[in-house]
Formats: C-alpha cells, sequence, structure tokens
C-alpha cells in the first residue's frame, strides 16, 4: 500500500472545515486532526492587527504539538487518507511538507461570520455575549481583512477550491470524487 495521502481542509472561520473533515472521515474510515485542538496561548502572534500590518505570514503561526501529532499519525497509519483541518493549506512552513493536497472551502465572508456568530449562540455561557461581541468589533477592526488575506494565501497553492454553497453531504461528495480522480 501506498503512503497514506495528507488531505487539508482549508478555509476561514465559519466555513465548514470541521464538520466536513468529521463527515469525510466517517465516509473514508480514516483518521483526522484538528488544528483547533492544538491551539495554546502563544500559537497566534498577540497583536493580530499588527501581524496583518505587517504582512500577515502564516508560518508565524505556531502548532509545534499538530505537526508533531500529524508525523506521528503518518507513520502509523495504513489508512489511505489522513483528513486534516488546517485553516492555512500549505502556508506554514512547520506543516507544508507534510500535506499532499489542500481543499480551500471559498465561501462567502457573510456565511461564515453568520455560522460563527450562530455556532457562539448555540454555545452560550455566562461571557460568550461579551466574547462574540469583542469578536463583532475585531472582525469590523481587522479579523475580516485578515480572513480575506489568508484565504487569498491559500487561494495561491490549492488543488481544489469550492466556492459553491452546498450541504455537507454534496461538498463531501464532491471531495470524494475528486479525491478518487485525482490523489493517487
Amino acid at each position: 500500500m501506498s503512503r497514506v495521502k495528507v488531505i487539508a481542509i482549508s478555509g476561514v472561520s465559519g466555513c465548514g472545515k470541521t464538520t466536513l473533515v468529521r463527515k469525510l472521515s466517517d465516509e473514508f474510515e480514516c483518521p483526522n486532526l484538528f488544528f483547533d485542538d492544538f491551539v495554546v496561548h502563544n500559537t497566534y502572534p498577540k497583536n493580530m492587527k499588527k501581524w496583518f500590518e505587517n504582512g500577515a505570514r502564516v508560518s508565524e503561526i505556531q502548532t509545534p504539538k499538530l505537526v508533531n501529532a500529524l508525523s506521528k499519525l503518518i507513520s502509523s497509519s495504513d489508512s489511505q487518507y489522513i483528513f486534516l483541518e488546517e485553516p492555512f493549506g500549505k502556508g506554514r512552513d512547520s506543516i507544508s511538507s507534510l500535506i499532499d493536497y489542500v481543499i480551500l472551502l471559498d465561501q462567502p465572508m457573510e456565511i461564515c461570520l453568520s455560522r460563527v456568530i450562530q455556532r457562539n449562540a448555540y454555545n452560550l455561557t455566562p461571557d460568550s455575549l461579551n466574547s462574540l461581541s469583542r469578536y463583532l468589533l475585531n472582525y469590523d477592526d481587522h479579523f475580516r481583512d485578515i480572513y480575506i488575506e489568508t484565504a487569498k494565501q491559500v487561494r495561491g497553492h490549492c488543488n481544489l477550491s469550492i466556492k459553491d454553497v452546498i450541504s455537507v453531504q454534496a461538498c463531501a461528495r464532491l471531495i470524494g470524487n475528486w479525491l478518487r480522480s485525482n490523489a493517487k
């Protein structure tokens, strides 16, 4: 059997990465890893607005435990694929050599923002309204620009870009067909 192929599902917050990775992993009976499971206090630059103004170099976003977990999974897996939620595709130097294919969920920003708001409203906590308010202020100030820029960077090296707003099932079917045709 050939080496397992790592399929990175990329895109901005709210585009559907996590849901799609779960669906694809179930359908292909393959392992998965999620970027957010490896985010720690120093993953992102302290001042994201300044980071954006200085060029938005995604390699400055660090997840060494994700890189290690993916390396171990690659060496031990006998599955055909590993599905990886990696917002930045092959943009981060620390993980790019481990990724075989990048699929960008290139969804409209207003759809993504709506999903983020819904996700936060669904998981209400005592601080969630304050958190959501802070998020929206940051979204207006610089998050939206960061999302647009990082999606643009992923577009430059993705293997498949999905722009249509379709169901998770339809998206998984589209990707499954693409993988069977292209990921040899």
